[in-house]
């Protein structure tokens, strides 16, 4: 990637493309500038502009008298560039112009005559530069044939994987995919030849290493580009030509803090919720304006054994990388012992998750802390550093000030520039890139549908798209939708649902929310963000009302009901369904817990809020409603105390801070009443008096059951309605799941996503053990080995979850 040719194709490329909007100036066509033709600074509407005013191409003032020869998309409400030619070397804003010289070079020169910039295309044929509509810049000869311009690629790692990578004045260091995982952990692969990445024309994204993800408003007629932005995330964002704003709809990194770099060495990165960068006890910032430069000690290195040292504990709290020494099965006092004797060492981690581990810490970057996080760093500092017991990282407003600290793509560098400059042409050249690889994709298709509907055809086509994703009823409209109301489909503590029909001819279900619920603004703001979380095991919400003292939402219609109406009565699921019932409900709070953009808890998951699709597939409902009503009101129907009575996990109850494992409670119960196929969550009774929930008998018979080895207990603890069909291995994985997951010391729980990955990995055992029967006829085919191992694959990537804005 830092070779010559290589540096010399990708200055080509960029340059060609500048070259294109040259023609205007001296042609009649408005997106063509003729050989010998120039743009003047000077001449505001000296600029070449695309046949279908997509992309406009000219000056683009950064300054006084500064000007950049760009690219930008013409219907942006502020100009986004996708492309300049002298980034690091700005024009005059008077004389300067660019030129088709008739040797077939494209020239930008500044006032004095100087050469800022120019392609590498001389003694060519080249007769013209056009400005195509879906952002091209090309050169073309007499032919018409496109001389240079080949942008349907960009270049990866070294092993054929994208990665997101922070290069800082200190450490460089690679976040992005999970750096926790290896590349097929990841869903990746380096398995391939090739470096190839498309965004097309309806919003997906693939590569060659298997990256493979949707823009949230999916369809056709929309602008959108794939940026690296300044705080080190890649973003995708669509384009309304309305409003000309432009909208998040994909993001790499959803935990923000896991991002490197963000508050420089010794500084940790916390959520408040929104993300701020803090200094941990006995640091301070080393500059105020600029968090790039973290947090410098008040005192000096600690490195003789008879100085006085204490350390300071902070809960929830890792740094990456820099350990000196990894050690398992260790106690925490020998941990400490071991970074008390090192002169290098700063700090240690310990982690309790199954076994103790020890990581000692010669630096101290990537900081951050997570209330998920299963350990705490120790610092080591002296005796007379004052420090309080109880460590709270509270954090002031991050700052991005640094121009020495870049984040971007991959390990090396795509053109072979060095220094500052290098840096720069990360950010740049990649949106760039992406933004030109999707229009190269775009023009095939693009054209056909022109050729039959006309480019405003699909572009209102396109939106038409988008507003179906998300929008805003009146209440007279859904008064309709649902014939006055008049099919109520349940009713719960949050208010009825009833089921109607939309004008597009869609099957909704509308959710008439009872009690007091936020001020409009409040609540439409909170409603759009719930409105953004997407994902196959949830619920999707079409849009809402908001009106008066109405307050309505439209979810999509979910055929076969809820899970409760087809697990406890006489038409019961069978097996195959109910453990399709567990993974799917496992990944779509995993999705909440740990990939949505924002974190969510539910806080009432229950059979009653699990509706099952055509296919018996889960879909999570009333996800994100807390957020919505006034708590503290005194008619709220809600109270602090969330969830159903038998589902509720008993932090609840001790007034202890709610987080993510209350839900993981309530799957357990869920789970274990898939097995059992009896409501755990009651009581009971006996001599009329309620003595225990069955759920603490189940757990209680079943535990002493396993501990002494009996062989029946699992037909003791699955429903006796199945009649012994039912797979061995699964139902195994799920009580152990269930123990698992009502334990009364929330730390014991498991996360969602490593729930996930166990269900995945018992389906896996039972394949093999299939595989191998002695009678040919029970083994499967590799067909459907094939389907069930690529269902496998779809689990949770991320392990360890981040506090971002908090949902309940």
């Amino acid at each position: 990637m830092r070779s010559q040719r290589l540096t010399s194709q990708s200055s080509t490329l960029f340059l060609v493309a500048i070259s294109l909007c040259f023609s205007l100036s001296s042609s009649r066509n408005p997106n063509i500038l003729q050989r010998g033709s120039s743009l003047s600074v000077e001449d505001d509407s000296d600029m070449l502009t695309s046949a279908d005013n997509t992309f406009t191409c000219g000056f683009y003032n950064v300054g006084e008298n500064a000007y950049y020869f760009s690219i930008w998309f013409t219907n942006s409400k502020e100009k986004t560039v996708v492309w300049m030619a002298n980034r690091d070397k700005p024009v005059n804003g008077k004389g300067s112009r660019v030129s088709l010289l008739r040797d077939g070079a494209l020239v930008l020169k500044d006032v004095d005559g100087s050469t800022t910039w120019e392609t590498n295309t001389s003694s060519t044929d080249v007769q013209k530069a056009e400005l195509l509509d879906n952002g091209n810049l090309v050169l073309k000869d007499s032919t018409e044939e496109i001389m240079l311009l080949d942008i349907s690629f960009f270049f990866f790692d070294t092993d054929n994987v994208l990665r997101l990578m922070y290069d800082g004045p200190d450490i460089s260091s690679v976040y992005w995919p999970n750096i926790d995982l290896n590349v097929f952990q990841n869903g990746r692969t380096n398995y391939n030849s090739t470096k190839i990445a498309v965004l097309d024309d309806m919003g997906r994204f693939l590569s060659s290493d298997r990256l493979d993800f949707n823009a949230s408003d999916w369809g056709f007629g929309i602008k959108r580009r794939l940026t690296i932005d300044y705080d080190g995330n890649l973003r995708l964002y669509s384009l309304n030509n309305r409003t000309g704003l432009w909208i998040i709809s994909w993001k790499a990194v959803m935990q923000h803090c896991l991002v490197h770099g963000l508050c420089g060495r010794n500084g940790i990165c916390v959520y408040t919720p929104e993300t701020k960068c803090s200094c941990p006890p006995g640091y301070e910032m080393a500059d105020p304006s600029n968090w790039s430069k973290g947090c410098k000690p008040m005192f000096s290195a600690i490195c003789s054994h008879s100085q006085q040292v204490r350390f300071v504990k902070l809960q929830h709290v890792d740094f990456y990388g820099f350990d000196s020494s990894y050690t398992t099965e260790i106690s925490f006092d020998s941990c400490k012992k071991k970074c008390l004797e090192d002169c290098q060492c700063q700090a240690f981690s310990y982690r309790l998750s199954g076994e103790g581990r020890c990581y000692t810490k010669v630096e101290l970057f990537n900081g951050y802390q997570s209330p998920n996080f299963s350990g705490n760093i120790y610092l080591k500092l002296p005796l007379s550093i004052e420090s309080s017991e109880d460590i709270i990282l509270n954090g002031t407003n991050y700052i991005c000030n640094s121009s020495e600290s870049i984040m971007k793509i991959g390990i090396s560098s795509m053109y072979g520039i060095g220094g500052k400059r290098m840096r720069w042409v990360y950010l740049y050249s990649f949106a760039s890139a992406i933004g030109l690889i999707e229009m190269l994709l775009i023009v095939s298709s693009w054209w056909l549908l022109i050729r039959r509907r006309g480019v405003q055809a699909v572009v209102e086509e396109g939106y038409r798209v988008i507003s179906r994703q998300f929008m805003k009823f009146t209440y007279m409209e859904l008064k309709k939708a649902t014939k006055n109301f008049k099919e109520e489909l349940g009713k719960g503590a949050s208010g009825a649902v009833f089921k109607g029909v939309l004008a597009d001819e869609r099957v909704v279900a509308v959710k008439k929310l009872g009690g007091a619920y936020q001020m409009e603004e409040v609540f439409q703001a909170e409603v759009s963000t719930i409105g953004k979380i997407n994902h196959m095991n949830l619920v999707r919400m079409w849009g809402f009302c908001s009106e008066s003292r109405h307050r309505l939402l439209v979810y999509e219609y979910v055929e076969n009901k809820s899970l409760d109406k087809l697990l406890f009565t006489e038409n019961f699921l069978g097996w195959k369904e109910r453990f399709k019932v567990a993974v799917g409900t496992a990944k779509g709070l995993a999705y909440l817990h740990h990939e949505c953009l924002e974190w969510v808890i539910h806080c009432d998951v229950k059979p009653e809020n699990i509706l099952l699709d055509g296919e018996f597939e889960p879909k999570i409902s009333d996800f994100g409603l807390a957020k919505l009503s006034q708590r503290g009101h005194k008619n709220s129907e809600f109270s602090r105390i969330r969830g159903t009575k038998g589902y509720m996990a008993p932090e609840w109850a001790l007034n202890l801070p709610i987080t993510a494992k209350v839900d993981v409670y309530s799957y357990g119960v869920v789970i274990l009443e898939l097995v059992k196929g009896i409501r755990l969550s009651n009581w009971v009774v006996e001599d009329g008096e309620e003595q225990e929930t069955e759920l603490t008998r189940f757990v209680r018979v079943t535990k002493r059951k396993i501990q002494s080895e009996e062989a029946a207990w699992m037909e003791d603890a699955v429903d006796t309605r199945l009649n012994g069909e039912f797979s061995k291995i699964q139902a195994a994985k799920m009580v152990e799941i269930g123990i698992s997951c009502v334990e009364e010391d929330r730390s014991k729980r498991p996360t969602m996503d490593s729930i996930v990955q166990a269900l995945m990995a018992s389906k896996m055992v039972e394949i093999g053990i299939s595989c191998v029967e002695e009678d040919r006829n029970k083994r499967p085919t590799m067909d459907s080995i094939v389907q069930a191992l690529m269902a496998c694959e779809d689990v949770s990537r991320i392990r360890t979850p981040d506090n971002l804005s908090v949902i309940i």
